[in-house]
């Protein structure tokens, strides 16, 4: 494995752990859910590049991969949706 390409995910690790926690932050302030499913996705997609560059996985395609990143895109999605839905008043 280069170490470049283990540096960029870890740093691609960090960025998105970085990102989580401003997510959270707003959450703690509004108390909007689309803030909280923000965090936790990209704190899925933080764990992901952590393990990619933990296992140095030369085969970045394994399943176990593929599926915390399938989360955190859930996530995303659900969180835009429950957001964007008709609220009855």
């Amino acid at each position: 494995m280069r170490p470049l390409v283990q540096f960029l995910w870890g740093a691609s690790a960090m960025a998105s752990c970085a990102a989580g926690l401003f997510f959270f932050r707003f959450w703690r302030e509004t108390r909007d859910r689309l803030f909280v499913l923000f965090a936790v996705a990209f704190w899925a997609m933080g764990v992901n590049w952590a393990g990619l560059s933990a296992t140095g996985a030369q085969d970045e395609a394994r399943t176990y991969f593929y599926l915390v990143r399938l989360v955190a895109f859930v996530l995303i999605i659900v969180a835009v949706v429950d957001k964007n839905r008709a609220r009855p008043r």
